[in-house]
């Protein structure tokens, strides 16, 4: 197959998030089959294109654009027909790099990695014959409406309550124009189908490689936590900051010494703001490996109340063997039990009660890991995943 993936930020070998998923998507498919990549590049990433651009027949990178501008904003809120939000990723050059790229080569398949850039596949008269599969990572509708459930009157939930207006029906007007749209969870394809029952999809799982992720051996443990993410992405803000607030306190009741690490990509002023205050927690920012953060760390915490989509944090966690302590939320596409895998809590105390008898636990803390790594290895390598998607891509093409 002849495949061109549509990217809203550069799938590079060392990103931490769900651009991974990208990277060894395009990576492995490469052994098979022609991979192009369309990208939108990051001032600081232009460095890292050549990691994935050597898997690629051709690569494309469009500078992210920027829509700051207050007034265009106001106007755009009330009268564009595109939302607010999708208009924070709109760029003519995206629309006429995808154009250049279908006119000079022969495509069986475009495939849009995240919603946001979904749009340039929507109702695209350059795209005629050529069939658009789109890959939801998170379903911005959705995901907004759980922050605004969640946060409420806060900064951050007032922003997605505007972010709402008219964005149900773009999103998934967007979807029902695709040949099929992909998602990482069933639980996320049920969200999808409840909504809009005619959607096509299909679901292809997230992975790790168990081959990087796994314990060297030269790094002590310590009475530690951590957390994962990257920080602009709201859900793990609001992770960190809610364990700070309603879990961590707790924590620190029972075992004194505790510390907890941060780590992850551009922490937001508020994460900084909490490690000033409290001595015991350390936001490390960008970090060239986070295996060491994992070997360290007795627990790995995964407090998400936002959002969508798969952790694959929680997998690079399982990899590692680490006991995890994780929301509902935290743990959807993982077919784990609580108690023997992993353990699921919600409520803040019970939360807090897992992590700190884990800490305390060393016989608990083995057994759960080594749970958790013997799952990651058998249920979730990239090979498996991008099998899946390989069948869906050939189905669609071949228009089963």
């Amino acid at each position: 197959m002849d495949i061109l993936f549509i990217c809203k930020t550069l799938p590079h070998q060392r990103v931490i998030g769900g651009p991974i998923i990208i990277y060894n998507r395009v990576r492995i498919l490469s052994q098979r089959h022609n991979v192009s990549l369309l990208s939108f590049v990051s001032p600081g990433e232009w460095d890292h294109v050549e990691t994935v651009a050597r898997f690629c027949r051709d690569f494309r990178g469009v500078p992210m654009p920027v829509y700051d501008h207050a007034l265009r904003k106001a106007w755009d809120f009330f009268f564009s027909p595109i939302p607010i939000y999708f208009l924070n990723n709109y760029s003519p050059e995206m629309y006429e790099t995808l154009r250049d790229m279908v006119k000079s080569a022969h495509y069986d398949v475009v495939v849009s990695e995240y919603s946001m850039v979904a749009q340039y596949l929507f109702r695209n008269p350059d795209l005629e014959g050529i069939k658009r599969v789109m890959s939801v990572h998170e379903c911005y509708y959705l995901a907004r409406r759980k922050a605004w459930r969640v946060q409420r009157f806060s900064r951050e939930g007032l922003s997605a309550l505007v972010n709402l207006k008219g964005l149900r029906k773009f999103e998934f007007d967007m979807y029902a124009d695709a040949d099929r749209v992909l998602v990482l969870t069933p639980e996320g394809k049920q969200e999808l189908l409840d909504i809009r029952p005619d959607l096509k999809i299909s679901v292809v799982p997230h992975g790790v490689d168990v081959e990087h992720f796994c314990v060297s051996g030269e790094c002590a443990k310590e009475q530690a936590v951590m957390f994962l993410g990257n920080y602009p992405h709201d859900p793990n803000r609001d992770a960190v900051v809610w364990f700070h607030a309603e879990i961590w306190p707790r924590v620190k009741e029972r075992v004194p010494e505790a510390r907890f690490y941060v780590v992850g990509k551009d922490p937001t002023p508020d994460l900084l703001a909490i490690a000033r205050r409290d001595p015991a927690v350390t936001v490390t920012g960008t970090v060239d490996d986070v295996r060491p953060y994992f070997e360290r760390s007795k627990v790995f915490v995964n407090p998400v109340r936002i959002g969508g989509g798969f952790r694959g944090k929680l997998l690079e966690a399982m990899s590692m063997g680490l006991p995890i302590v994780t929301t509902s939320l935290g743990a959807e596409g993982v077919e784990a039990e609580s108690g023997r895998d992993m353990i699921i809590a919600d409520d803040p105390a019970e939360f807090a009660a897992a992590v700190a008898r884990l800490l305390e636990d060393e016989e608990m803390c083995g057994l759960l890991g080594e749970r958790a790594r013997e799952m990651a290895v058998k249920c979730f390598s990239w090979e498996r995943g991008v099998e899946e998607l390989e069948k869906v891509l050939l189905e669609v093409v071949e228009g089963a």
